[in-house]
């Protein structure tokens, strides 16, 4: 079968979902012959990408994030007016996305969760496949709470309003869940290169260990102060932080045991393999990737998305009866407060001993859905 990708290029985790899926498909005789990917002038799409895929890759004007002034944070009202008033510039992106599908003819169109590509194919006749882990958070069992989670509301309508014209929805999820609805509930998307830190029984293999050092990640770089600012008070302790912002250099070495690293994600791997503990701003694929390797997380949500990333992967655990008591695998905070991890990692973290085998299921189970219509 034949497949065009449209991918939503913010953050990293829809680029490595689409990167695992490419594989995946190509690897059973199918064929991945395009990936359209939304960019905006707020960001920089990682070189990691197009390094990576095998399809040829073309790009689209999309939605653009507005940050808050201190650079940590997207601007939910500043994001929703600016896009408001530019929304006529999307139009040539949608009349481009819906002629490059005409023109590679796919048997199957996978979107992983870009609302452009919903407007541009819902005519198209091609079965449309969304993807993503936004979409559990429309699932009857995932109670996200209605206080200190405003604007969820919002996202779950932005979510059904992508999902909207799909044949089907693939809720990702951190644990096995009945379907609901229209929505099957489907393991996480992890590279090969992440998988094979592990062998088939689960157990470590060559490269994945604790080390000294505690990694990050952080999309926004204004954190840089607070990091800069615990590795004042605390310069024992080795940090590795990754970021998205272009330097002239690949890393950024402020001293001994503090470097900032341009995202590059094989070189994120296999530190995130090595560290003591992770810190990030609960994005859902480095949430996983920490999880499948048994790393003490520390999650800094930016935005609701994130929040309900964080909630889930912490509290949303209890309300699955058939998980066993006392899971531990992540903590949440307001700011990346590296004290907090430090004595989550020696003190609370109890790692989910059948994340291992849910994320190894993902490959049938993908395959089944993107086969069968």
């Amino acid at each position: 079968m034949r497949y065009v990708f449209i991918i939503q290029g913010e953050g990293r985790g829809h680029l490595t979902q689409a990167m695992s899926l490419e594989h995946l498909l190509v690897s059973h005789g199918h064929e991945v012959v395009c990936m359209l990917v939304g960019k905006s002038k707020s960001r920089i799409l990682p070189s990691f990408f197009e390094k990576s895929v095998h399809a040829p890759v073309r790009y689209f004007e999309t939605i653009n994030f507005v940050a808050s002034h201190n650079q940590k944070r997207p601007n939910p009202a500043g994001t929703f007016f600016y896009n408001a008033s530019i929304w006529f510039r999307f139009l040539p992106s949608i009349k481009y996305i819906s002629r490059t599908v005409k023109e590679f003819a796919p048997d199957v169109v996978v979107n992983f969760y870009e609302m452009l590509g919903t407007i541009a194919c819902g005519g198209l006749g091609v079965p449309i496949v969304c993807i993503g882990h936004q979409f559990f958070f429309l699932h009857k069992d995932c109670h996200i709470p209605e206080i200190g989670y405003e604007g969820h509301l919002g996202l779950d309508l932005f979510s059904k309003a992508i999902a909207a014209k799909a044949t089907k929805i693939l809720a990702l999820s951190f644990r096995p869940m009945p379907d609901d609805r229209r929505f099957k509930v489907m393991p996480p998307l992890l590279r090969n290169e992440v998988l094979e830190y592990r062998a088939s029984d689960g157990s470590p293999r060559e490269g994945l260990r604790s080390g000294n050092y505690i990694l990050g990640y952080m999309l926004n770089p204004g954190f840089a102060d607070e990091i800069l600012k615990w590795h004042g008070a605390h310069p024992e302790v080795p940090l590795h932080f990754f970021w998205d912002r272009k330097s002239e250099a690949p890393v950024t070495v402020v001293d001994e045991t503090l470097a900032f690293y341009y995202l590059d994600d094989k070189e994120f791997l296999r530190q995130m393999a090595g560290c003591k503990a992770y810190a990030s701003t609960a994005g859902f694929e480095s949430i996983c990737e920490a999880m499948y390797l048994g790393k003490p997380l520390l999650m800094v949500p930016t935005h609701i998305e994130q929040k309900c990333n964080a909630y889930d992967a912490t509290v949303g655990v209890r309300f699955n009866p058939s998980m066993p008591q006392g899971i531990r695998p992540a903590v949440t905070a307001s700011t990346f407060d590296i004290d907090r991890l430090l004595s989550f990692a020696e003190n609370e973290y109890l790692p989910d001993p059948s994340f291992i085998s849910w994320v190894r299921s993902a490959d049938s189970l993908f395959l089944r859905e993107l086969t069968e219509f």
